[in-house]
């Protein structure tokens, strides 16, 4: 058994941190919403009062924020908050599993290890679901050493867990895959709507992209189309999935890469601002898969 504190007991992290507790762990979590401390409550956690209690007398520290300036605020502490890193004994791994920029997973592993703390940054992909079932995917950015401290821990949460290597890498593949995952989905729903227009059933496009050429994730599991794909979020009103806020935010991440690589990924800005737009709607709380939606809004009548 490891003593973990779990700090985010959200969508994502309170079935993460269920999870452990099911292995055999003992998990102190918090959250600053009651209901997320409720749940989490009923699913075995140890509730504490705040952040810095819950890590006082632990292994291992695990967040799931909403963004990196949470991540290093909550490291840091604000307003007369001493933080994570202060509260935490020496020592202590931090593991974040938010999905943030590189240049601020690198901060909070460097401000970890100034505090004499070890950490790793481990974002994950596989949406609520994946979380609820314990099958995420982990991109891992950490030493050999901590990496080998942490795999089984994560295991318990995920399917796949890859090792992509230093501080920040873990973040650096989850923005390129969710680059690809924002272009080609954009991809899909053109197509689908091209073959509308041309008189080609749904059906029938998808019998022959997924089985050629055209076969991608965005396609044969997210399918933007209600029918080809019985669990796809097209069936039920573009419920999430993987919401267009958080693709946006993910785009805005990779976009910031780019700015700061000086990559010609033209693809990758255009995904971007066509997301951010989708997201400045009704599509915030869509699966972003619903951006066919807009895309049939704004094509031309024949």
């Amino acid at each position: 058994m490891t003593n973990i504190a779990f700090l985010g007991l959200g969508h994502m992290g309170g079935p993460m941190a269920a999870n452990l507790v099911k292995a055999g762990h003992r998990v102190i979590g918090f959250d600053p919403m009651p209901a997320a401390l409720d749940a989490g409550r009923a699913a075995g956690i140890e509730i504490s009062p705040d952040a810095v209690s819950a890590v006082a007398d632990v292994d291992i520290v695990i967040t799931m924020l909403p963004s990196g300036a949470h991540v290093i605020d909550a490291y840091s502490g604000v307003a007369g908050d001493p933080g994570l890193l202060a509260s935490a004994k020496p020592g202590t791994l931090f593991i974040d599993s938010s999905t943030i920029a590189v240049d601020e997973a690198r901060k909070a592993h460097d401000l970890a290890l100034e505090s004499g703390h070890r950490a790793a940054d481990a974002p994950v992909s596989g949406g609520v679901v994946g979380a609820e079932k314990g099958t995420l995917a982990f991109m891992v950015g950490a030493s050999d050493e901590d990496f080998q401290t942490i795999q089984p821990i994560l295991d318990v949460m995920g399917g796949r867990i890859v090792h992509c290597g230093g501080s920040g890498l873990g973040q650096a593949a989850k923005v390129c895959n969710n680059m690809i995952l924002g272009i080609t989905q954009i991809a899909v729903a053109e197509a689908f709507v091209l073959g509308e227009r041309l008189g080609l059933s749904h059906q029938a496009l998808f019998d022959v992209a997924s089985n050629a050429s055209g076969q991608c994730w965005a396609l044969t599991t997210n399918c933007p189309v209600p029918g080809p794909v019985a669990t796809s979020p097209a069936n039920n009103d573009y419920e999430p999935g993987f919401a267009g806020a958080l693709m946006s935010k993910d785009l805005g991440l990779a976009e910031s890469a780019i700015d700061l690589t000086g990559v010609d990924a033209q693809l990758g800005r255009h995904a971007r601002e066509i997301y951010r737009a989708f997201a400045d709607g009704d599509g915030a709380r869509k699966d972003f898969s619903g951006i066919i939606n807009t895309i049939r809004a704004q094509s031309a009548d024949a």
